[in-house]
C-alpha cells in the first residue's frame, strides 16, 4: 500500500512539474509573444519648429504596452533624433524597421503591433523626410508578420488611406484620419498629438484593442470639439473577419497608465 502511494504522489508531482510551462505562459499575458516596433516619424512641428510631440508619444506609447503586457526585449522603438533620448531608440529609417519586425517576428509567434506617430500627406506619412507608403507598409507587413494577428495604429494627417491597401483577414487597423482630413496637436508646444493623447488616456479603461479604438475616436471628437478644431478629423477603424472574434481574448490588464 505504501509502494503504491508513493507511486501516486510521484506521479502528481510530475504532473505539476510537467503543467508548471503553460501556467507560467498563461501568466505571462497574451501579448508576451508579439513583436512591436513604435515610430517617431518627424521633430516637426506644425509651424515648422521642433517638437517633441512626436517622440513623447513614442516614448509613453511604448511604455504603455509594456503595462498591457508586451515583453520590453520585444518592442523596437525609433525616432528620427534617437541621440537626444535616454531610452536609445534607433534612428527612424524605413529599411531599419523592416529589418527590426523581421528580427522581432522571427522570435516572436504570436502576433504583431505597428505603432506610427507622425506628418502625414494624402501619399503617405513622413519617416524621416521620406514618404512611406501605404503599398510599401504592406509589402514589409506582408514580409515579417504574414498571417498572425496584426494591429497597425497610424497617428498622422490623412492616414486613412492605409486602411483600404492592409485590409487583411488577420489585421486591425486604427488610423487618426480619414484618408481626406487632418489630424490635429502637430505643433511645437503640444506634449503629444490629440490622437495619441487619446489613446493614453483611454487605454488603461479598455478591455481590449477594439474597445480601445472606440474610446480613441470618441475622445478625439470631444477634444476636437473642446478646441474648435474643424473639419473633424474622424479617425477610421477596420478589424479583419479572422481577426474580430479573436480580439476579446487579448484582453488588457487594469491599471494606470504608462504615460508620465
Amino acid at each position: 500500500m505504501l509502494k503504491r502511494a508513493g507511486i501516486v504522489g510521484a506521479f502528481f508531482i510530475w504532473a505539476f512539474a510537467a503543467a508548471l510551462p503553460s501556467v507560467a505562459s498563461a501568466q505571462a499575458g497574451p501579448f508576451s509573444d508579439w513583436a512591436a516596433v513604435v515610430i517617431a516619424g518627424d521633430f516637426h512641428g506644425s509651424n515648422g519648429g521642433p517638437t517633441e510631440a512626436f517622440d513623447n508619444a513614442r516614448r509613453d506609447v511604448s511604455k504603455e504596452l509594456q503595462r498591457l503586457g508586451f515583453a520590453g526585449e520585444n518592442i523596437v522603438q525609433f525616432s528620427v533624433r534617437p541621440d537626444r533620448y535616454k531610452d536609445k531608440p534607433l534612428k527612424s529609417d524605413t529599411l531599419a524597421i523592416y529589418r527590426s519586425l523581421n528580427e522581432l517576428s522571427t522570435k516572436t509567434k504570436s502576433g504583431c503591433l505597428l505603432y506610427l506617430t507622425s506628418h502625414g500627406a494624402p501619399q503617405g506619412v513622413v519617416v524621416d523626410r521620406q514618404i512611406l507608403t501605404p503599398g510599401l507598409l504592406g509589402r514589409i507587413l506582408d514580409a515579417t508578420c504574414q498571417n498572425r494577428p496584426t494591429v497597425v495604429i497610424m497617428s498622422a494627417c490623412f492616414s486613412g488611406i492605409f486602411v483600404r491597401p492592409l485590409a487583411h483577414p488577420n489585421r486591425m487597423i486604427l488610423t487618426a484620419a480619414r484618408p481626406d482630413r487632418t489630424s490635429f496637436g502637430c505643433g511645437e508646444d503640444n506634449v503629444y498629438p490629440f490622437f495619441d493623447d487619446c489613446v493614453l488616456k483611454s487605454s488603461p479603461a479598455a478591455r481590449d484593442f477594439a474597445a480601445l479604438a472606440s474610446a480613441v475616436k470618441t475622445c478625439v471628437a470631444v477634444r476636437e470639439v473642446a478646441e474648435g478644431m474643424k473639419p473633424p478629423s474622424e479617425p477610421q477603424i477596420w478589424i479583419g473577419g479572422e481577426l474580430r472574434p479573436m480580439l476579446p481574448l487579448y484582453t488588457f490588464p487594469t491599471g494606470p497608465p504608462g504615460g508620465d
